[in-house]
Protein backbone atom coordinates (compact mmCIF):
# COMPACT_ATOMS: atom_id res chain seq x y z
CA UNK A 1 0.00 0.00 0.00
CA UNK A 2 2.74 2.60 0.81
CA UNK A 3 4.38 1.85 -2.54
CA UNK A 4 1.06 2.33 -4.31
CA UNK A 5 0.50 5.66 -2.55
CA UNK A 6 3.96 6.92 -3.48
CA UNK A 7 3.36 5.94 -7.11
CA UNK A 8 -0.07 7.57 -6.98
CA UNK A 9 1.27 10.86 -5.60
CA UNK A 10 4.04 10.84 -8.20
CA UNK A 11 1.45 10.41 -10.94
CA UNK A 12 -0.66 13.20 -9.41
CA UNK A 13 2.37 15.49 -9.58
CA UNK A 14 2.86 14.75 -13.28
CA UNK A 15 -0.85 15.34 -13.94
CA UNK A 16 -0.87 18.66 -12.08
CA UNK A 17 2.35 19.80 -13.77
CA UNK A 18 0.83 19.30 -17.22
CA UNK A 19 -0.37 22.72 -18.41
CA UNK A 20 -4.09 22.99 -19.03
CA UNK A 21 -7.13 25.27 -18.70
CA UNK A 22 -7.25 24.95 -14.91
CA UNK A 23 -3.63 26.06 -14.55
CA UNK A 24 -4.25 29.09 -16.75
CA UNK A 25 -7.38 30.09 -14.82
CA UNK A 26 -5.69 29.66 -11.43
CA UNK A 27 -2.77 31.88 -12.45
CA UNK A 28 -5.16 34.42 -13.99
CA UNK A 29 -7.20 34.69 -10.80
CA UNK A 30 -4.07 34.82 -8.67
CA UNK A 31 -3.10 37.98 -10.53
CA UNK A 32 -6.01 39.72 -8.77
CA UNK A 33 -5.40 38.34 -5.29
CA UNK A 34 -4.19 35.27 -3.43
CA UNK A 35 -7.73 34.82 -2.12
CA UNK A 36 -9.19 34.64 -5.64
CA UNK A 37 -6.47 32.28 -6.76
CA UNK A 38 -6.82 29.92 -3.81
CA UNK A 39 -10.62 29.82 -4.03
CA UNK A 40 -10.30 29.01 -7.72
CA UNK A 41 -8.03 26.12 -6.71
CA UNK A 42 -10.63 24.88 -4.20
CA UNK A 43 -13.33 25.05 -6.87
CA UNK A 44 -11.20 23.15 -9.35
CA UNK A 45 -10.33 20.45 -6.82
CA UNK A 46 -13.98 20.07 -5.83
CA UNK A 47 -14.54 19.23 -9.49
CA UNK A 48 -11.65 16.74 -9.41
CA UNK A 49 -13.19 15.01 -6.39
CA UNK A 50 -16.67 14.94 -7.96
CA UNK A 51 -15.35 13.32 -11.14
CA UNK A 52 -13.40 10.84 -9.03
CA UNK A 53 -16.56 9.84 -7.14
CA UNK A 54 -18.51 9.62 -10.39
CA UNK A 55 -15.79 7.35 -11.79
CA UNK A 56 -15.85 5.24 -8.62
CA UNK A 57 -19.53 4.54 -9.17
CA UNK A 58 -18.87 3.72 -12.82
CA UNK A 59 -21.07 6.54 -14.10
CA UNK A 60 -18.29 8.07 -16.19
CA UNK A 61 -18.51 4.99 -18.42
CA UNK A 62 -21.93 6.23 -19.55
CA UNK A 63 -20.29 9.38 -20.86
CA UNK A 64 -17.65 7.47 -22.81
CA UNK A 65 -20.27 5.08 -24.19
CA UNK A 66 -22.52 7.88 -25.48
CA UNK A 67 -20.96 9.91 -28.25
CA UNK A 68 -23.84 12.40 -28.15
CA UNK A 69 -23.44 12.99 -24.41
CA UNK A 70 -19.70 13.45 -24.78
CA UNK A 71 -20.16 15.91 -27.66
CA UNK A 72 -22.68 17.94 -25.65
CA UNK A 73 -20.24 18.20 -22.73
CA UNK A 74 -17.42 19.02 -25.12
CA UNK A 75 -19.34 21.93 -26.64
CA UNK A 76 -20.40 23.17 -23.19
CA UNK A 77 -16.79 22.99 -22.04
CA UNK A 78 -15.65 24.90 -25.13
CA UNK A 79 -18.22 27.63 -24.48
CA UNK A 80 -17.07 27.93 -20.86
CA UNK A 81 -13.42 28.26 -21.91
CA UNK A 82 -14.23 30.83 -24.58
CA UNK A 83 -16.33 32.73 -22.03
CA UNK A 84 -13.44 32.89 -19.57
CA UNK A 85 -11.09 33.94 -22.38
CA UNK A 86 -13.36 36.75 -23.54
CA UNK A 87 -13.82 37.91 -19.96
CA UNK A 88 -10.05 38.12 -19.44
CA UNK A 89 -9.58 40.09 -22.65
CA UNK A 90 -12.36 42.50 -21.69
CA UNK A 91 -10.80 43.04 -18.25
CA UNK A 92 -7.46 43.80 -19.90
CA UNK A 93 -9.11 46.24 -22.29
CA UNK A 94 -10.99 48.06 -19.53
CA UNK A 95 -7.76 48.35 -17.54
CA UNK A 96 -6.06 50.16 -20.39
CA UNK A 97 -7.95 53.38 -19.86
CA UNK A 98 -8.25 53.40 -16.06
CA UNK A 99 -5.87 50.76 -14.68
CA UNK A 100 -6.38 51.02 -10.94
CA UNK A 101 -10.16 51.38 -11.08
CA UNK A 102 -10.47 48.57 -13.60
CA UNK A 103 -8.34 46.16 -11.62
CA UNK A 104 -10.27 46.86 -8.43
CA UNK A 105 -13.50 46.22 -10.29
CA UNK A 106 -12.12 43.01 -11.77
CA UNK A 107 -11.61 41.42 -8.35
CA UNK A 108 -14.21 38.73 -8.02
CA UNK A 109 -16.13 37.68 -4.98
CA UNK A 110 -15.02 34.54 -3.22
CA UNK A 111 -18.02 32.59 -4.50
CA UNK A 112 -17.41 33.72 -8.09
CA UNK A 113 -13.78 32.55 -7.95
CA UNK A 114 -14.75 29.19 -6.44
CA UNK A 115 -17.58 28.75 -8.93
CA UNK A 116 -15.29 29.55 -11.84
CA UNK A 117 -12.81 26.83 -10.87
CA UNK A 118 -15.58 24.32 -10.28
CA UNK A 119 -17.39 25.11 -13.54
CA UNK A 120 -14.25 24.90 -15.62
CA UNK A 121 -13.46 21.43 -14.28
CA UNK A 122 -16.98 20.02 -14.43
CA UNK A 123 -17.52 21.30 -17.99
CA UNK A 124 -14.46 19.42 -19.23
CA UNK A 125 -15.41 15.91 -20.45
CA UNK A 126 -11.74 14.98 -20.71
CA UNK A 127 -11.44 15.43 -16.94
CA UNK A 128 -14.23 12.88 -16.47
CA UNK A 129 -12.71 10.36 -18.87
CA UNK A 130 -9.27 10.82 -17.35
CA UNK A 131 -10.56 10.15 -13.83
CA UNK A 132 -12.13 6.91 -15.08
CA UNK A 133 -8.86 5.69 -16.59
CA UNK A 134 -6.48 7.13 -13.97
CA UNK A 135 -7.83 6.13 -10.57
CA UNK A 136 -8.45 2.37 -11.12
CA UNK A 137 -4.76 1.84 -11.89
CA UNK A 138 -3.89 2.55 -8.25
CA UNK A 139 -6.48 0.37 -6.52
CA UNK A 140 -4.47 -2.39 -4.78
CA UNK A 141 -5.41 -5.94 -5.60
CA UNK A 142 -8.01 -7.23 -3.19
CA UNK A 143 -8.95 -3.77 -1.90
CA UNK A 144 -12.64 -2.78 -1.89
CA UNK A 145 -13.11 -0.90 -5.15
CA UNK A 146 -15.63 1.83 -4.26
CA UNK A 147 -14.20 3.15 -0.96
CA UNK A 148 -10.65 2.94 -2.29
CA UNK A 149 -11.54 4.91 -5.42
CA UNK A 150 -13.34 7.56 -3.37
CA UNK A 151 -10.36 7.76 -0.99
CA UNK A 152 -7.95 8.15 -3.90
CA UNK A 153 -10.15 10.86 -5.40
CA UNK A 154 -10.09 12.76 -2.10
CA UNK A 155 -6.30 12.35 -1.80
CA UNK A 156 -5.87 13.51 -5.39
CA UNK A 157 -7.92 16.65 -4.76
CA UNK A 158 -6.18 17.49 -1.47
CA UNK A 159 -2.74 16.94 -3.00
CA UNK A 160 -3.53 19.26 -5.90
CA UNK A 161 -4.78 21.93 -3.50
CA UNK A 162 -1.27 21.97 -2.06
CA UNK A 163 0.39 21.81 -5.48
CA UNK A 164 -1.62 24.61 -7.08
CA UNK A 165 -1.42 26.55 -3.83
CA UNK A 166 2.28 26.95 -4.64
CA UNK A 167 1.29 28.67 -7.89
CA UNK A 168 -0.91 31.08 -5.94
CA UNK A 169 1.88 31.71 -3.44
CA UNK A 170 4.44 32.32 -6.19
CA UNK A 171 2.23 34.83 -8.01
CA UNK A 172 1.70 36.56 -4.66
CA UNK A 173 5.46 36.74 -4.11
CA UNK A 174 5.75 38.46 -7.49
CA UNK A 175 3.29 41.12 -6.33
CA UNK A 176 5.73 44.03 -6.74
CA UNK A 177 6.26 43.25 -10.41
CA UNK A 178 2.71 42.15 -11.15
CA UNK A 179 1.18 45.19 -9.45
CA UNK A 180 2.23 47.24 -12.45
CA UNK A 181 -0.89 47.80 -14.51
CA UNK A 182 0.89 47.24 -17.82
CA UNK A 183 2.28 43.88 -16.72
CA UNK A 184 -1.04 42.66 -15.34
CA UNK A 185 -2.85 43.82 -18.47
CA UNK A 186 -0.43 41.90 -20.67
CA UNK A 187 -0.78 38.76 -18.55
CA UNK A 188 -4.58 39.05 -18.73
CA UNK A 189 -4.29 39.29 -22.51
CA UNK A 190 -2.06 36.23 -22.68
CA UNK A 191 -4.25 34.14 -20.35
CA UNK A 192 -7.38 35.25 -22.22
CA UNK A 193 -5.86 34.31 -25.55
CA UNK A 194 -4.76 30.91 -24.25
CA UNK A 195 -8.22 30.16 -22.83
CA UNK A 196 -9.81 31.17 -26.14
CA UNK A 197 -7.49 28.89 -28.09
CA UNK A 198 -8.14 26.00 -25.70
CA UNK A 199 -11.88 26.55 -26.09
CA UNK A 200 -11.66 26.52 -29.89
CA UNK A 201 -9.48 23.43 -29.76
CA UNK A 202 -11.97 21.64 -27.54
CA UNK A 203 -14.84 22.60 -29.84
CA UNK A 204 -13.01 21.23 -32.89
CA UNK A 205 -11.76 18.10 -31.10
CA UNK A 206 -13.51 14.97 -32.34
Amino acid sequence: MPTSLIAFLGACTLVAASPGPSTVLIIKQSLHSRRSGFLTVLGNETGVFIWGVVAAFGLTALLTASEAAYDVMRIVGAVVLVGFGVQALREARRAKGAPEVAWEGARKSGWASYRGGLLLNLANPKAAVFALSFLPQFVPEGAPHLPTMVGLAALWAVYEVGYYGLYVWFVGRMKTLLSRAGVRRRLEQVSGGVLLLLGVRMALDT
